[in-house]
């Protein structure tokens, strides 16, 4: 028994070292190749502008509204062309959530960049009235997009990133009210 548990032991061996050499050589080549940087880089997000584009009165039953229009720039730093599956946020407007944003299918080309349209409709509340009557009379109001985004990348999969403020600034414009 012994001579047999043996005998299966030299048959082994002989794999074994192939194997070994294979396994330290993959690996050796795999270091090798691999990034010293991140293999996809993070889209930036920045405002190309806001602007107030209405105010409604309450009636039938609808709520006092303000309309915003938010343009965004969303700059591609990869050498690959990147699709965005959606970038979701809550605008926010000076300190008060006031709305949602949902920006479906972003293609962005290779090093490129696209611009997005939010038209936003911010009811007003007695947390958000007095933002809008600011703006309306042409002062600044800082505003903030906190958000989240899935990038599509096929068969790797759809990463979500965030939350993060994805673009933050002062929202002023020529007065529409004295």
């Amino acid at each position: 028994m012994r001579a047999t548990a043996c005998g299966s032991l030299r048959l082994r061996r002989p794999l074994l070292k192939p194997l070994l050499a294979l396994g330290l050589g993959l690996s050796a080549l795999l270091s090798a190749c691999a990034p010293n940087q991140p293999i996809i880089a993070v889209p930036t997000f920045k405002v190309q502008s806001v602007r107030l584009t209405g105010l409604t009165l309450p009636g039938s039953g609808r709520p006092a509204t303000m309309y915003l229009s938010l343009n965004l720039l969303v700059n591609n730093p990869n050498p690959v062309g990147l699709r965005l599956a959606n970038i979701a946020g809550t605008f926010i407007l000076n300190g008060s959530r006031v709305a949602d944003v949902n920006l479906p299918d972003v293609a962005l080309p290779a090093r490129g960049e696209a611009t997005q349209q939010a038209d936003l409709a911010l009811p007003l509340t007695l947390d958000t009235v007095g933002s809008a009557l600011s703006v309306a009379r042409g002062q600044q109001v800082p505003y903030r997009l906190d958000g989240t985004f899935t990038a599509d990348l096929g068969f790797l999969g759809r990463p979500s990133f965030g939350p993060y403020t994805l673009v933050q600034g002062v929202l002023q414009q020529p007065a529409i009210l004295p």
